[in-house]
């Protein structure tokens, strides 16, 4: 494996976060060295200097292969369902309540890494929500990987990623695939569109327009308190005035953000952008 020195980890550390708002710093030197290794070898730089220069210019669009290399997309069907109870509980009843006669209500799930977020969202609607068919539901994924994104759109998954769903679950949206693998139905797939994002950039974040609850989990502990001060504020633009944030359960934006409102529900805390906005 490629050897790096701390001032190029920390190079490397300055040029990661100055585009995602990630913080890797020497502390995670061989979570770091793994990932340059395999970069080195896959565009057969010979030495870390050489493939440093490649990253800066973006040859061959080096720099989105090597953000997708520093993303984590551990995460399986049905996390944390107890946010999915509190949406079709008491977020979406809320979001109905004030909506002022639409028929419309956006979800986001950011970062989606490779779809299992959305589809979750997606599937939990159509079993638990009386109310589905009766209003037009637009569920958006968005990640900064895009290769988590492909992975996403094709739908194939194994057994560990749909280890929280019933068995009736996954014989309605399912189907078996060689190799122990599973994929989504069309129709389930065809209900989620996913894009790319990066949650520091705000015209990136605009592009997607404004939603009612925005699913953000456990992205934010990987940025210092300057980046998640910035995503924080790209959120809250991207929620409509009252809409509502679900985080990780070890995240808390009261510590990050004075923008929003907590409110607490019988199956979990969110956050909430005020209807009158500050």
């Amino acid at each position: 494996m490629i050897e790096i020195s701390d001032e190029e980890i920390r190079r490397l550390g300055d040029f990661l976060y100055r585009r995602t708002g990630m913080v890797y710093s020497l502390s995670k030197r061989y979570y770091i060295e793994r990932r340059i290794d395999d970069r080195v070898k896959a565009t057969a730089s010979p030495s870390f200097e050489s493939y440093f220069a490649r990253l800066r210019a973006d040859v061959g669009g080096e720099i989105e292969k090597f953000v997708n290399a520093f993303t984590v997309n551990e995460t399986y069907f049905n996390r944390e369902d107890h946010q999915l109870r509190c949406l079709t509980n008491d977020l979406l009843r809320e979001r109905i309540a004030v909506g002022h006669g639409t028929r419309r209500l956006r979800l986001w799930s950011v970062p989606c890494a490779t779809g299992e977020e959305p589809y979750s969202i997606a599937m939990w609607l159509l079993d638990k929500w009386p109310l589905v068919d009766t209003y037009d539901i637009e569920i958006c994924g968005s990640d900064i990987d895009t290769d988590a994104l492909g992975a996403a759109r094709l739908g194939i998954y194994g057994k560990r990623a749909l280890m929280r769903l019933p068995e009736q679950v996954v014989a309605r949206y399912f189907r078996r695939q060689p190799g122990d693998r599973w994929q989504l139905i069309d129709e389930l797939k065809e209900s989620v569109r996913f894009s790319p994002v990066n949650l520091v950039e705000a015209g990136q974040t605009r592009e997607h327009g404004r939603f009612d609850v925005i699913f953000c989990r456990n992205v934010l502990i990987y940025f210092d308190d300057t980046s998640r001060r910035i995503a924080a504020d790209n959120l809250y633009e991207s929620l409509l005035p009252g809409g509502f944030i679900c985080l990780g359960h070890t995240e808390s934006m009261s510590r990050i953000s004075p923008l929003f409102e907590v409110r607490r529900f019988e199956d979990g805390i969110v956050y909430q952008r005020p209807e009158v906005g500050r």
